[in-house]
């Protein structure tokens, strides 16, 4: 059984612009005479790899500890794509991943420096799938992400960004990437896994 773990290491990981970056602060060393190395840490909801609930662009929404966690665990298709994705290429990942398994079509993560436009948003969120990944910090343009993340966030499709998937071939995975239960919150950072079908 192969396990891809597609996430940052938080404290090296790459930050959205104007985003603060996570910090660590060691409160208690062993080797300073402290019965246990204990630590502590400040960071933004978005830093790294995390998800994005429908709270995070749209007012009295679901916040991330509202949503299903049925759209972050279950069957996933890695499609590989570079630049913009428009709506044909979209239409094409989902048929490629229904033809491979329909339930792999419900969440889409996308491999490579890939930027959603809106037209694609809109077949993503027309197919009412559950989940959406990507490589980048943002989905959409990283200038303008707010057209985008209205379109998907408005189906109740969830987002998960900044995932690593260099290692990992185009097919069909279960994912893993429920986010922490931050009460209230738009979105939360996640340990986001691929675990290969091929049993």
């Amino acid at each position: 059984m192969k396990i891809y773990d597609i996430s940052q290491e938080v404290f090296g990981c790459a930050v959205y612009p104007g985003d603060p970056h996570p910090e660590r602060e060691i409160k208690l060393k062993i080797s300073e005479g402290a019965m246990c190395n204990l630590s502590a840490f400040s960071m933004c909801a978005h830093n790294g790899t995390h998800v994005d609930a429908p709270l995070h662009f749209i007012d009295g929404t679901e916040s991330v500890d509202r949503v299903d966690l049925d759209k972050f665990i279950g069957y996933a298709y890695v499609a590989e794509h570079e630049g913009p994705v428009r709506a044909e290429d979209a239409e094409r990942i989902l048929e490629t991943a229904a033809a491979c398994d329909p339930r792999a079509a419900e969440r889409i993560l996308v491999k490579g420096k890939a930027t959603v436009t809106a037209e694609a948003a809109r077949v993503f969120a027309g197919r009412r799938i559950k989940l959406f990944g990507n490589e980048s910090q943002t989905v959409g343009p990283e200038d303008a992400p707010m057209e985008v993340h209205l379109i998907m966030l408005g189906a109740k499709v969830v987002l998960l960004e900044g995932i690593r998937l260099a290692h990992v071939p185009e097919g069909v995975y279960l994912l893993h990437a429920a986010p922490l239960n931050l009460g209230g919150a738009e979105g939360a950072p996640c340990r986001a896994t691929l675990i290969g079908t091929d049993l």
